[in-house]
């Protein structure tokens, strides 16, 4: 990786840490603090929530028809997802320790926050929830793949590639093959320290 490319990449760092931080500020502003896993708000902010509830019977007939008809097919999902979560969790409980990768954490991917939102009512803090696990199931197993993209492959794409995962940009040049075995043992060994942040949230 040459210096120049080095340098785009801490300035990326920094600038998602900066991101990081305004969006902490900006969460502060709304009036609620974050104890483990629970989300708390002020009183005032709660009951002013609590108003803005929608009720089932409202939310039922106001929500578009067509949401409700494809219903099914959305929850349907759940099966190859249940599925794609045993056998990515499997894989890695397996194999990491072969490779001497590190784990990937569970709990940095599956955040259920939402259901916390008095505003929301049951069926929308339901959506909420499973939504929170689809997507943190899809960023977890990417996690993993990429880990062990890095361990074997760890090469950039000739062509542009959208929605490449953070780890892509510190992969090996496309064609450079000069001490490509040295330099693969390298990615490989770096796995257990260098590891992308998480991306920030938008909320």
């Amino acid at each position: 990786m040459n210096e120049r490319i080095s340098e785009l990449l801490a300035q990326i760092s920094a600038l998602e840490d900066e991101l990081r931080t305004a969006l902490q500020q900006r969460e502060q502003q709304v009036a609620y603090q974050i104890h483990g896993t629970r989300v708390e708000f002020e009183q005032s902010v709660r009951q002013a929530h609590q108003r803005l509830q929608t009720s089932l019977l409202f939310w039922v007939f106001r929500d578009r028809p067509l949401n409700l008809l494809t219903g099914p097919v959305i929850y349907g999902m759940i099966l190859p997802l249940l599925l794609l979560d045993v056998c990515v969790t499997l894989y890695q409980a397996v194999c990491f320790p072969v490779y001497r990768i590190e784990k990937v954490r569970r709990a940095d991917y599956f955040v259920y926050d939402r259901q916390q939102l008095a505003y929301l009512n049951l069926i929308e803090r339901w959506h909420c929830t499973y939504c929170s696990y689809a997507n943190g199931l899809l960023a977890y197993a990417t996690e993993i793949v990429a880990r062990t993209e890095q361990y074997f492959c760890p090469i950039k794409h000739a062509r542009k590639v959208a929605g490449l995962h953070a780890r892509h940009a510190r992969f090996l040049g496309y064609g450079d093959a000069a001490d490509y075995p040295a330099r693969l043992e390298a990615m490989r060994q770096s796995l257990d320290v260098q590891e992308p942040k998480p991306p920030a949230s938008s909320e």
